[in-house]
């Protein structure tokens, strides 16, 4: 992080500086792109008073993503283990 730049970002109609690595701008621009359209989607289906409602909302709702997506990698995982362990029993009874 020796070298960092300055952008700035947009998240529900308020403006933000920011400095990150150049190598991450294009994640940190698509990730905002989800949060404004989340805050649009929020706005068009629940009632809220104001931005901090809706802000709050996709907080919740990214949260959620995050977990479920961390839940699916260590079902993944653990299955990758159990089909390894089935491989070497499998591989261990052609050896006999």
């Amino acid at each position: 992080m020796d070298h960092l730049i300055a952008a700035s970002v947009v998240i529900g109609d308020r403006n933000y500086r920011i400095k990150l690595d150049p190598k991450d701008e294009e994640v940190v621009r698509r990730t905002v792109k989800i949060i404004n359209d989340k805050i649009v989607e929020f706005k068009t289906h629940f009632a809220g008073k104001d931005m901090q409602d809706y802000i709050a909302m996709v907080l919740i709702w990214l949260a959620t993503e995050q977990s479920h997506t961390a839940n699916n990698d260590i079902q993944k995982e653990a299955l990758a283990d159990k089909l390894n362990a089935l491989e070497s029993l499998l591989d261990a009874g052609g050896q006999e």
